[in-house]
């Protein structure tokens, strides 16, 4: 797997991948950014998120389990000095569905975390990562 990173102008660069998509990544104004794209540490959550995110889809549909919807909020908490690291992570997944089985839920947010999520599993020696979830009604 291999990952180009761009320079553009200023703080600006275009970042893409062996997927041939491509992202821009940009600082804010006070730090000399244009605020045209996503803060790396921005890309860092997103990428536990979306990696989580994915392996918990993938093992509801494969339970059958009737999902209408998932978003996960993630929310991270970084040092007070330099270097800012994050020293906390917690994703929240909010299912949606009728009929969706708890137990199945709690499962696949528990094999994400522990066995499948490569971002999370590849940051939990030095972050502490936590999850839980939500299961809403899709009619109301």
């Amino acid at each position: 797997m291999k990952a180009t990173i761009n320079w553009q102008d200023n703080l600006h660069f275009t970042g893409s991948a062996d997927s041939g998509h491509h992202i821009d990544i940009d600082g804010p104004p006070d730090l000399g950014g244009e605020n045209v794209g996503f803060r790396p540490m921005e890309l860092m959550l997103l990428g536990v998120g979306s990696c989580s995110a994915m392996d918990v889809m993938h093992i509801l549909k494969k339970a059958r389990q009737p999902v209408t919807g998932c978003d996960i909020e993630v929310d991270g908490t970084r040092a007070d000095t330099d270097p800012k690291v994050f020293t906390a992570i917690h994703l929240r997944f909010v299912v949606t569905g009728d009929g969706l089985s708890d137990r199945q839920v709690a499962r696949a947010v528990q094999l994400s975390a522990e066995k499948y999520c490569s971002a999370s599993i590849m940051l939990q020696n030095s972050v502490t990562i936590t999850h839980d979830y939500e299961i809403v009604s899709a009619s109301g």
